[in-house]
């Protein structure tokens, strides 16, 4: 259990008690919320003139952007795995991003699609959290508690999806250092009316609620620093029930690999192999990481994560590229030629947790992790734009070298915390 699960649990009834009042307020404050709206991509573009409005519409919304002159690449970082040249690599695509984010955080504008509390967002904010905390950062942290107090921390829809309660994460994380209990309340409240409501079993009409496995990303962390919030394991229990429906449905159990979702089982690549992308796996081994994070030591499930993490480790080390990268279609590197950012940043992270839990083995994974975080480093540009990272979507396809998007920079921010842990730990500076 990590050290920042080793406060004091509070009695999370007793807050909610003692801030109703609080509570009725900040409900009565909250922005809009967004009932029915998804972001979730269902399949891929047709088409090139799909793929190319997918771009704009990304764009518009702030993601990120793809100019077509970035302008020169990055020549004043180091791969060498120490804490000045982690921390330097670090900082300069944070506070890129920071410079060209921030104003869009707290931003509704449901007209141009504009909501800072959706997953691409959450994934930057997780990334910048853990940048706050490695590098002991203030800026970065301010950043994040300025997002939840705009929002009242709440969340976009009142009954949440899991791109809608990824945001939480964040708040969950400011909570174990603020203790305040408004910080909590609204996700809670959240994550209470979805235990009360009836559940979706595996075989039925209707999709599970983590159907995709990008959504084990977003919302199974939730549900462990909720529980890690209040010490209360019914929060566990569901994230177990829920995780291992998916598990079931998008796992497969001889390539170690998950499909994106249930219709891409069959999907083949233009080789003739199956479709696994590589941003699909980074979600899962991104996920695991974060849950495991917070998960109890003697949770019955807890061995099948760990256990997962370790197949999937061995499964994308082998498929790892000579550039130390790997392409957005896993099984067909010939199809996709260049690497893709956002999925080489999140499994990058789920190994470098491993390694650094006691989950993976270093001998074996510390090279894959160093060779990785140096391919990343050449896709930096001068100004601290990290590129190559493909626009939202649902299966491998085609972008710009210059395309950045947020949530690539916040797999790159974890992976890069993580790292730096792994220098501090053996004393390189």
């Amino acid at each position: 259990m990590s050290v920042r699960q080793n406060f004091p649990v509070l009695a999370i009834a007793a807050s909610v008690c003692i801030f109703g009042a609080l509570q009725q307020s900040a409900s009565a404050q909250q922005p809009p919320a967004t009932p029915g709206l998804t972001d979730t991509p269902v399949a891929p573009p047709d088409t090139e003139a799909m793929r190319v409005a997918g771009i704009a519409k990304d764009n518009s919304r702030m993601f990120g952007s793809s100019p077509d002159d970035p302008g020169p690449l990055a020549k004043d970082l180091s791969p060498a795995v120490t804490t000045t040249a982690v921390a330097a690599a670090m900082r300069k695509v944070a506070d890129w991003q920071l410079a060209q984010s921030q104003q869009y955080f707290t931003a509704i504008d449901r007209a141009r699609q504009l909501d800072g509390r959706i997953w691409t967002w959450s994934v930057l904010y997780t990334g910048y959290m853990a940048a706050a905390s490695t590098l002991n950062e203030p800026k970065y942290r301010d950043a994040m508690e300025q997002i939840g107090k705009a929002y009242n921390w709440g969340l976009r829809s009142p009954l949440p999806s899991g791109d809608d309660m990824s945001i939480a994460q964040m708040y969950l994380e400011l909570y174990f250092t603020d203790k305040k209990p408004e910080e909590i309340v609204p996700i809670q409240t959240a994550l209470d009316k979805i235990l009360a409501a009836p559940r979706v079993q595996l075989g039925s009409s209707q999709k599970i609620a983590w159907w995709w496995c990008d959504a084990l990303y977003m919302a199974p962390a939730t549900w462990a620093r909720m529980y890690a919030a209040t010490g209360d394991r019914k929060y566990i229990t569901y994230l177990d029930e829920e995780f291992a429906k998916t598990s079931t449905l998008l796992y497969d159990p001889q390539a170690h690999l998950y499909s994106r979702d249930a219709t891409f089982i069959d999907k083949k690549e233009p080789n003739g192999q199956k479709m696994f992308w590589s941003r699909g796996e980074g979600w899962v081994m991104g996920g695991l990481a974060r849950t495991l994070e917070y998960l109890p030591k003697d949770d019955p499930a807890r061995i099948k994560y760990e256990t997962q993490l370790k197949e999937m480790a061995a499964a994308v080390a082998r498929l790892q590229g000579p550039d130390g990268l790997w392409r957005a279609g896993l099984l067909d590197p010939a199809a996709y030629d260049q690497p893709e950012i956002s999925g080489s940043a999140l499994m990058t992270f789920g190994l470098a947790w491993g390694v650094n839990n006691g989950v993976l083995d270093p001998k074996v994974y510390t090279p894959v992790i160093a060779k990785a975080w140096a391919g990343m480093l050449k896709h930096i540009y001068a100004d601290g734009r990290l590129g190559d990272i493909q626009q939202t979507g649902a299966a491998p396809t085609t972008f710009k070298p210059s395309a950045s998007y947020n949530y690539g920079v916040g797999g790159f921010l974890l992976a890069g915390s993580e790292i730096y842990k792994t220098a501090a730990a053996n004393k390189k500076r």
